[in-house]
Formats: structure tokens, sequence, C-alpha cells
């Protein structure tokens, strides 16, 4: 029996890898996490699916290999409240809350208040961050990058519990990303 051919999008895993190591070193990385912010909502709108979700995401690509390939994952089916509207929903608003406040947090050294160099897991843990090289940046841009950073490292981390404990791409069910991909594309098939 022929293995199944690898496309390359199969690979992409490797770009979200590498987001969170370089992120490591220097937290001006964090700011490539916008393409990943901009590249579904821009798919969703113009294209009118969720490809990006379904054949380019890199967290999604990480987790079928950490959960699938490797064996990581359990297997076991999500809990069925975690594909309900009502929890995807609060979800997407919990986060968007959080993205607001590191907005605010960005605005306030923008505005003069002290560069916290700190990168904050599920918002509660503040891991000190000092060793990656912010220094050689204006201080707003340095906050936007730390809690970026703090946003993507935390989802990560929460997608990962999840694929340990049930299916490997069992963060994709709740994603916030992916609701608002799907969001659009019901606004989309609405208009048609």
């Amino acid at each position: 029996m022929k293995a199944k051919s690898k496309h390359w999008s199969d690979y992409l895993w490797v770009a979200t890898a590498l987001y969170l190591t370089l992120g490591f070193f220097n937290i001006l990385f964090a700011w490539l996490g916008l393409i990943c912010f901009g590249l579904p909502l821009g798919i969703a709108l113009f294209k009118g699916d969720k490809s990006y979700c379904n054949t380019y995401c890199g967290r999604g690509k990480l987790f079928g290999l950490l959960g699938g390939q490797m064996g990581l994952s359990r297997g076991k089916k999500p809990p069925d409240f975690l594909s309900t509207r009502w929890f995807r929903y609060g979800f997407l608003a919990f986060f968007m809350t959080m993205f607001g406040l590191m907005l605010a947090t960005t605005y306030q050294v923008f505005a003069g208040a002290p560069l916290k160099e700190v990168v904050t897991l599920l918002w509660v843990w503040k891991l000190p961050w000092h060793w990656a090289g912010s220094t050689a940046a204006t201080p707003w841009v340095a906050q936007f990058a730390f809690g970026f950073y703090s946003v993507m490292l935390t989802s990560t981390v929460i997608g990962l519990i999840t694929m340990v404990l049930y299916r490997p791409r069992t963060w994709c069910v709740y994603c916030p990303m992916g609701t608002m991909t799907q969001g659009i594309c019901q606004l989309k098939a609405g208009e048609e």
C-alpha cells in the first residue's frame, strides 16, 4: 500500500513552533502572530469559507501532529458543551476582552506608562521575559508584543490541554478565530 503523499500545508505546524520559539528569544517576533489573525479573516471575507482553519492553520497542524501522529491525545470525544453556540461565542467574547485589555495596556505605555516586560500565561501567571530582547523597540511596540505573545501562548496551552484530554484538534471546536471566520462565512452566505 502506497503512503499518502504530503502536501506543503502539512508542514505548517513548523510556523507555529517557530513562532513560539522565536518569541521566547526576541519578543518582537510576536508581531508575526498578526498573520494568524489577518489571514483567516481575510480568507473568510473574500472566499467565504474556512479554508484557513481546515487547511492552513499551523496550530491545528501542530495539534494534529502531536495528538494524532505522535499519539499524545487520548482520542476521547470532547464534551458537547464545547461546540455549543453559547460557549463558543462566550469564549470569543472572553478572548476579545483579554485582547482589548492588552490593547489598553499598550496604549498606556504609548502614553508614557512604564513597559511591563512580562508574558502572562492563562492571564494569571506572570512569566519573567526580560531576556527576550525588547530594548531595541519603542516601548509601546514591545508592550504590544508582550501582550500578544501572552494571548498566543495562552491559547496554545489551552489547545494543548484539550488535545491531551480529548481529540487532537479539540481546540478547533471552540477556537475564537474559527468562531469569527464561521460567523463571517454565515453572514456572506446570507448575502447571496
